[in-house]
């Protein structure tokens, strides 16, 4: 999600100084440690990729960099075959799918989804919440 190795670690960094310092609100009757920390980097990735700090960095890029550039250019896709994630999605219905590929994986908000492909954020939410209860149960029997 963050292109930029520099800001890369210091996104890093803060994130084991969260996991560190939070390692109390962790309960493990909500979900895997693993899902836990994972959402603790992909907040502080997008936190930090919202910045002031890297929105200040932007207005100095040079005009060539600017040109066709979108919103989207500092996210990047996650490897997620390492860890066998393509596999379990293509489980989920499609419109289910395209909503979790957006949030989780290419670093979208709800919000945002809702507004860049015209749907309504009450049925995005509805579709994450419906697509995660589906990941719950197939990763039950698996």
């Amino acid at each position: 999600m963050v292109k930029n190795e520099d800001v890369a670690e210091e996104v890093l960094q803060d994130v084991f100084l969260k996991i560190w310092d939070k390692i109390d609100a962790y309960d493990a009757s909500k979900g895997k440690l693993f899902t836990w920390m994972l959402n603790i980097a992909r907040n502080q990735a997008i936190d930090k990729t919202r910045s002031k700090e890297i929105s200040k960095g932007r207005k100095t890029d040079d005009i060539d960099n600017l040109v066709g550039r979108i919103d989207r250019a500092d996210y990047g896709e996650q490897n997620v075959e390492a860890i066998g994630l393509k596999e379990v999605l293509v489980k989920l219905n499609a419109d289910q799918r395209f909503v979790i590929e957006k949030l989780y994986l290419e670093g979208y908000t709800q919000s945002e989804v809702s507004e860049e492909f015209n749907i309504p954020l009450g049925t995005v939410k509805t579709r994450t919440r419906m697509a995660m209860t589906e990941l719950r149960t197939i990763l039950e029997v698996n």
